[in-house]
């Protein structure tokens, strides 16, 4: 099978690239739970994938190693009588990618337990077109509606506004009628956010507060935070009464520097998103809304479709921050 393989010699040198596989390396999956092998039809590219494609610790442990958390496509064999052969199914998160030989590949065989059935208001290319990213943007706008900010609440800050989570958090905001302001470091995307129906746009030296005030003006009802780092102690300080922010990312730092006062006096909920190991209830919830009463209309419009021998150069464009939207893998 053709796979994307990641090696690391004895002198510990990471390198990647394209190769032939047998299916036999599937078998070593270590689980006692029912499997199934699934023919891959695409993938996705996120940022997690790009870390395990250049051998990151933090995601690998163990080489040789396969990245891609996300696939669709259909069941080949399946111990688990809840599938059989022919079956639609989406694979996301989990271990897949990360302990777990991953979706860049025509093939792989995973615990039956990490698979959801692809339901029939989607088509594998826009279940990859949502993937982690879709996942983790509807559990965000789901985690914000769970704690009462509604649109007539006032507006929801998206950072990080032009990568995959955010860009599908604006298109499910926006769908579900909020008013919705996008902080982005990509100034030549302004304008598309703007036409795509974004309130207001703001560069991130124009939102992130260098003071050390404890509480800035209250502006916002809420956020779906794809950054962290500064860019979280802003919003939190911003954030207005009992509002709430989903916080599912740390491109700009894993620490945050902040006081009690937005908790205490504003009564504002900090809310982190975990896609990987999402329980299965909640886990079908979600993709029965995506492929629902949340299903976006302008997937199309957000998705650039790539071949497995663009990989290499996709790892490094959204490593160097500059992809915008998703990148869906024809495998």
């Amino acid at each position: 099978m053709r796979c994307f393989w990641v090696e690391k010699n004895e002198s510990g040198e990471v390198s990647a690239s394209l190769a032939e596989q047998p299916t036999s390396i599937l078998d070593a999956a270590e689980t006692t739970s029912p499997r199934i092998r699934i023919q891959v039809e695409y993938s996705s590219l996120n940022y997690k994938d790009a870390l395990a494609a250049t051998g990151n610790p933090g995601i690998v442990r163990k080489f040789p190693h396969i990245p891609g958390i996300d696939a669709v496509g259909r069941v080949m064999q399946s111990e688990d009588d809840s599938f059989q052969p022919g079956d639609a199914v989406i694979v996301t998160g989990n271990q897949l990618g990360v302990t777990h030989f991953g979706a860049w590949a025509e093939q792989i065989d995973v615990p039956s337990s990490w698979a959801v059935p692809l339901l029939d208001t989607l088509t594998p290319l826009q279940a990859m077109a949502l993937g982690t990213a879709g996942f983790t943007a509807a559990q965000c706008v789901d985690a914000l509606i769970d704690h009462g900010v509604a649109p007539e609440s006032g507006p929801v800050v998206v950072t990080g506004a032009t990568g995959g989570v955010a860009s599908l958090a604006i298109s499910l905001l926006l769908k579900l009628g909020y008013t919705v302001t996008a902080v982005t470091g990509k100034e030549s995307e302004h304008a598309n956010l703007k036409q795509r129906g974004v309130d207001t746009v703001l560069s991130r030296s124009e939102f992130v507060d260098e003071s050390n005030r404890p509480l800035l003006s209250a502006a916002y009802a809420g956020a779906v935070d794809s950054v962290g780092g500064k860019m979280l102690e802003t919003l939190l300080r911003s954030t207005s009464y009992r509002g709430c922010i989903a916080a599912c990312g740390l491109t700009g730092g894993n620490e945050l520097h902040t006081t009690v006062f937005p908790f205490l006096l504003r009564g504002i909920t900090l809310c982190g998103i975990d896609s990987a190991m999402c329980p299965m209830p909640e886990r079908k919830k979600i993709w029965q809304r995506l492929a629902g009463q949340w299903k976006l209309d302008d997937l199309d419009s957000l998705t650039q479709i790539y071949s497995m021998d663009q990989l290499a150069s996709l790892v490094e464009t959204i490593l160097a921050g500059k992809m915008v939207g998703r990148a869906v893998v024809q495998i």
